[in-house]
C-alpha cells in the first residue's frame, strides 16, 4: 500500500459524534457538546484544528478532572483516548516517549514489571499523560519530586497556527511551561518524553500514624520528609478545630513474588440515592476509619495500588454521590496562616456537609513547572461534597473567602464554580499565559474564570 493511500485511510478513520453530553468525574456541571472528535492517529489532528472555529476545541482524555476544566460546553472536544501508543523507551535511562492518550495505568502495566515507575502520580491511575501534563498533577511525593510536569523533558504539540511544534528546555521553552498546567489550552499534545524512575518492585513499605492536632501533623510531615518519599494524611473533617487524622508514609520496597497486577474491584452500578451520604453515615465512617488505622502498628509491606490508588479499586465510585454529582474543593493555604486553616476546618464541620475523603498534604518548595501550576509551599486540603444545590454552593463560597484572605489558591482541575476574583487571587500572573493559548482552544472553565468569549 502506498504511503498516500495509508494517509488517506487514516484520515477517513477519524470519527466524530454530534451533540454528546460529556461529564467530568464530579458529574457537575452537566454539559452538552456540539461534537466530539475521536482521532485514531495523530496525523488526523491538524485537519480537526484547521476546520474548527476560533475557541471551539478542547482536548479531552479520561475525564478525571472533577469540574469543568475538561469540558467545553456548547462547543467541541477532541477525544484523545485512541492516541494511546507507546513510541519508544530507553531501558538504560528510563526515558519514555508516548502519545498523549496513553494512561498512567498503561505505563504502570508495561514498565513496572521491568522495574520502572511513574516519577509522580495522582490518586488515580486512570489519567492520560496529556491530562497529567495539562493539569500538572501532583502526588504524595511533592516534597521531594515536585509535580508531574517537572519530569516532562519534551513534547510535540499540535498548534492550529504553527503545525507540530517541538518544545523542550532549548526550543520553545516558554511554550513547554505554558502547556504544563495549561489546562489543554495551548494545543493538542501529540507525544511527550517522560523520565520514569527505577523502583525495587511493586510494593511499598508503609506506616500509618494517628494524629490529633495540626501541630502534630506538621511535626510528622517534617520528620518524614527526610526519610520517606511518600507522605499524605487522611483527616476527619467532622472533628473541626479538634483535628484528628491518620498520617500515611512509605517507600518503594522489594518483596518476594514481585510481579502482581491490581485486583479488579466491585463496580457501583448506578447513582445511589443522595440521602445515603449524610452527616450521620459519613461521621460513622470517619470514626470507624480512624479507629481501624489508629490501631495498626509498625511497618507493613503493601501492594503499590492499595497505597497509591485505594479508590481505583471501586469502579465508578463517583456514583456514590448520587445523580446530582459532587464537587471537590482543593485549596492550598500558606503554612504561616494556621489560623485560617483551622477556621476552614471548623466551618466545614459546623456545616454538617463534611466529607469522608478528606486529604491533607504539606507541599514542598519545588518551583512551579508550569505557568499555571497549582502546587506551592503550604498545606493543601482536598474534600468532596455531595451536590445539594444552593446550600453546597454557599458553603464553598464561604470557604473561598477564607482562602482568598489567607493568600491561598484553588486547584483548577478540581473546580466547578470558582469566580474570577478568586482565580485572579490564585493565579495573579495568568495574563502572561494568554499569548500561548491556541486560537482554536477554549474551555468552560476558562470562559468562566476569565470572561473570555473564545
Amino acid at each position: 500500500m502506498s504511503s498516500q493511500s495509508a494517509a488517506t485511510l487514516r484520515k477517513q478513520s477519524a470519527a466524530s459524534s454530534p451533540t454528546e453530553r460529556i461529564l467530568s468525574w464530579g458529574r457537575y456541571p452537566k454539559s452538552a457538546h456540539q461534537r466530539v472528535h475521536k482521532p485514531a492517529w495523530n496525523d488526523q489532528v491538524p485537519d480537526i484544528l484547521r476546520l474548527a472555529g476560533p475557541g471551539f476545541l478542547l482536548p479531552y482524555g479520561l475525564g478525571r478532572s472533577y469540574g469543568d476544566s475538561c469540558l467545553n460546553g456548547g462547543r467541541e472536544l477532541v477525544d484523545c483516548r485512541r492516541l494511546n501508543r507507546i513510541l519508544g523507551f530507553d531501558e538504560a535511562t528510563g526515558m519514555l516517549r508516548c502519545e498523549s492518550g496513553v494512561s498512567l495505568s498503561d505505563i504502570i502495566d508495561v514498565f513496572l514489571p521491568k522495574g520502572w515507575f511513574l516519577p509522580v502520580t495522582p490518586g488515580t491511575r486512570f489519567v492520560t499523560v496529556g491530562g497529567a501534563i495539562a493539569n500538572d498533577v501532583h502526588g504524595k511525593n511533592h516534597h521531594c519530586a515536585g509535580t508531574f510536569g517537572a519530569h516532562v523533558h519534551q513534547i510535540g504539540l499540535h498548534r492550529s497556527n504553527d503545525g507540530l511544534v517541538v518544545c523542550n528546555s532549548e526550543h520553545n521553552s516558554n511554550m513547554l511551561r505554558a502547556t504544563i498546567g495549561g489546562l489543554g489550552l495551548t494545543g493538542v499534545i501529540a507525544w511527550a518524553d517522560i523520565q520514569l524512575k527505577r523502583v525495587a518492585g511493586p510494593w511499598i513499605d508503609a506506616e500509618s500514624k494517628p494524629f490529633e492536632s495540626l501541630n502534630t501533623f506538621l511535626d510528622l510531615s517534617r520528620e518524614s520528609n527526610e526519610s520517606f518519599e511518600y507522605t499524605v494524611a487522611w483527616l476527619d473533617c467532622f472533628a473541626g478545630k479538634n483535628l484528628r487524622g491518620i498520617f500515611f508514609r512509605g517507600n518503594h520496597a522489594a518483596h518476594p513474588g514481585e510481579n502482581r497486577r491490581p485486583k479488579r474491584g466491585p463496580k457501583v452500578p448506578f447513582a445511589l440515592p443522595g440521602w445515603m451520604l449524610n452527616r450521620y453515615s459519613m461521621k460513622a465512617f470517619n470514626t470507624a476509619y480512624y479507629e481501624y488505622h489508629a490501631g495498626k502498628k509498625g511497618t507493613r509491606c503493601v501492594p503499590y495500588d492499595s497505597f497509591f490508588y485505594p479508590l481505583d479499586s471501586i469502579r465508578q465510585w463517583n456514583l456514590l454521590y448520587g445523580r446530582q454529582g459532587f464537587l471537590q474543593y482543593q485549596c492550598v493555604i500558606p503554612e504561616t496562616n494556621v489560623a485560617a486553616f483551622e477556621e476552614l476546618l471548623d466551618r466545614i464541620a459546623r456545616s454538617g456537609m463534611g466529607s469522608f475523603l478528606g486529604v491533607l498534604k504539606q507541599f514542598g518548595s519545588a518551583p512551579p513547572a508550569g505557568m499555571l501550576s497549582f502546587p506551592r509551599p503550604g498545606l493543601t486540603l482536598a474534600l468532596d461534597f455531595t451536590m445539594r444545590g444552593e446550600r453546597t454552593l454557599q458553603l464553598m463560597q464561604s470557604l473561598d473567602d477564607i482562602v482568598r484572605q489567607s493568600g491561598g489558591a484553588l486547584y483548577p482541575a478540581k473546580d466547578a464554580r470558582m469566580d474570577p476574583a478568586l482565580f485572579e487571587a490564585s493565579f495573579p500572573r495568568w495574563r502572561s499565559f494568554v499569548p500561548y493559548i491556541d486560537p482554536k482552544m477554549s474551555s468552560s472553565f476558562w470562559r468562566r474564570v476569565t470572561g473570555a468569549q473564545s
